[in-house]
């Protein structure tokens, strides 16, 4: 096929710029991408669980079934939340706010291994029945460990954020608030790799405001006391040279990172959205859970020292904070009536 002149839409390092940030917006699909399969599963999940009855109970009824239910419903509404302000940030990008720059990798590495849980979350509920070739879940099991999976995405994303985190937590910049953003426009910046060097450089609104907003709710109260016990170990007790070349070492303290920046957007959009405060709550009980799991990750690792094994000791014995009328609540308001609210058509 004969290309002419006119078929060239530009040459040199725009082209350059355009063909591969064309591949970067693609690899940031990954994360509604995993959102779509698990909510299609979520769907099938329930409505063939709250419709089969087991020693004289209907499946959904069991307690253990109920919390994988909830706890992969939380998570996916956690996912959606993350996802769509982040989504903001890409578009309004600019020369003097270039913040999608962690919050974009934060969401390929993020969201899809929040898209793994859930499904493994789902599986053990469905069992057998996530097998059937009749189903959409037999085909979702083997493709969600794929977006995570690409180019190393988790392992390459986690470093790649790392390199923001000094300036996040010890050196706040001061941004105009980004609004939603839905209308069809030229996003043209996105297009220009040049705005990807520098990274150290990038700056970002202080959190801390922004978790305050739910200070008020006792799991994300208890949320803030973790991070700040997590800055208080980058400012006095940061890893030596050593563990930073352990990947080990550095990896896990990325992914402790990784819940902050996840849980900054999430309420972000929570309050965009007016989304119900006891949702947020119950959001945040897994949060609490995941951030003192990284913690004791890092306490057990051989080359972590005393002063941070303190810090991950502390980290750790904050506990999540049960309300069961709240949680059956959400269960009976917004997770449970999705039983048969889809299903897949033959």
């Amino acid at each position: 096929y004969p290309i002419t002149e006119d078929d060239i839409l530009m040459r040199g390092s725009h082209a350059w710029d355009s063909a591969l940030n064309t591949v970067n917006i693609g690899k940031f699909n990954i994360g509604p991408g995993s959102i779509g399969v698990c909510e299609h599963s979520f769907y099938e999940a329930i409505t063939h669980a709250a419709n089969r009855i087991l020693y004289g109970f209907r499946v959904t009824d069991m307690p253990h079934v109920k919390g994988n239910f909830m706890e992969a419903w939380l998570r996916l509404v956690g996912m959606k939340l993350y996802q769509r302000r982040s989504t903001d940030y890409f578009r309004n990008a600019g020369p003097d706010d270039r913040r999608f720059l962690l919050f974009n990798p934060t969401s390929k590495m993020k969201v899809t291994l929040q898209a793994e849980q859930v499904m493994a979350l789902l599986w053990d509920v469905i069992a057998a029945k996530g097998f059937e070739r009749d189903t959409h879940f037999s085909t979702a099991v083997l493709d969600i460990a794929g977006p995570s999976k690409l180019e190393g995405t988790v392992h390459v994303n986690v470093m790649l954020i790392r390199k923001f985190m000094k300036n996040y937590f010890f050196n706040p910049g001061s941004f105009p608030y980004i609004p939603p953003t839905f209308e069809a426009r030229d996003d043209a910046f996105l297009f220009n790799q040049g705005s990807a060097h520098g990274l150290g450089k990038v700056q970002f609104n202080d959190y801390r405001p922004v978790l305050d907003l739910y200070k008020d709710l006792p799991n994300v109260a208890t949320f803030i006391r973790q991070v700040e016990l997590f800055r208080e170990l980058l400012e006095k007790a940061f890893p030596d040279k050593l563990q930073e070349m352990d990947p080990s070492f550095s990896l896990t303290l990325g992914e402790m990172f990784s819940i902050v920046v996840y849980a900054q957007l999430i309420i972000e959009q929570a309050q965009i959205d007016n989304l119900d405060k006891d949702i947020v709550n119950q959001i945040f009980d897994f949060m609490v859970r995941d951030f003192a799991g990284f913690g004791l990750q890092i306490y057990g690792k051989h080359t972590t020292n005393d002063s941070q094994r303190g810090y991950c000791r502390e980290i750790m014995e904050i506990k999540a904070v049960a309300d069961p009328a709240q949680y059956e609540r959400i269960w009976k308001e917004y997770v449970f009536p999705l039983n048969g609210e889809y299903a897949m058509s033959n």
